[in-house]
Order: structure tokens, then C-alpha cells, then sequence
């Protein structure tokens, strides 16, 4: 996760310093709208599962599922906004939020801690 997060931090770096954002994706914008009904859905349906086996590793996939989720919402926000304002920093901006969700569930995983959901 942390050398994922990096990547993201240096590619959105390059992107805002060479003022060249990515393109408006309107597959992008459905695949992100479908995601996030899907991974509640699923998160929902693992975390049932979990809390029956009393399964520590299905819960923490299901908070993974979760943070998917969020992660789409983030991705379909980025996709609104670009496409309202045309605006070609958009896309390195969201790209930075999403690195503090990649931090979050990084530090956990590598603590230890039960996820928060």
C-alpha cells in the first residue's frame, strides 16, 4: 500500500508540474458508478459471513471491500467535477485523496489493528 501511495503522490506530482491531467472517461465514470453499490453489497454479504465463521481474515477482505468503495466514490467525484469544470488538475487532485486512503489502510495492515468499517 505505501509503495502504491508513493506512486500516486509522484505521479500526480508529475502530472501538476507538467500541467497534463488525464482525459474525461465516460466508461470510467460508469465502472466507478457500478462499483460502489457492488462493494457495499459485497462488503455487507463478507462482513455477514465473518461475523458467523468468526473469521478475522474474511472480515478485513470485507473492510477492504469497503474501502474499494470509497475509493470508486472518490474516482467518481474526480470524474464529476472534471467533466463540470474542465479543469485539467482534477484528476492529479483526487489521485492525492486517494493516496490518504492508501496511508490508512496501510498503517493498519502493517499495525495490526482491526479496521474501522
Amino acid at each position: 500500500m505505501f509503495a502504491l501511495a508513493a506512486y500516486v503522490v509522484v505521479a500526480a506530482g508529475w502530472s501538476l508540474w507538467t500541467r497534463q491531467g488525464a482525459e474525461f472517461s465516460s466508461l470510467g465514470m460508469l465502472v466507478s458508478l457500478a462499483a460502489i453499490p457492488v462493494m457495499w453489497l459485497l462488503s455487507w454479504r463478507k462482513l455477514r459471513v465473518a461475523e458467523a465463521l468468526g473469521s478475522r481474515a474474511l472480515r478485513t477482505d470485507a473492510v477492504e471491500s469497503i474501502t474499494c468503495g470509497w475509493l470508486s466514490f472518490v474516482v467518481l467525484i474526480g470524474l464529476l467535477a472534471q467533466m463540470a469544470l474542465g479543469a485539467w488538475w482534477v484528476d492529479a487532485v483526487t489521485s492525492l485523496v486517494i493516496v490518504w486512503l492508501l496511508v490508512k489502510e496501510g498503517r493498519e495492515a502493517w499495525q495490526g489493528e482491526e479496521p474501522d468499517d
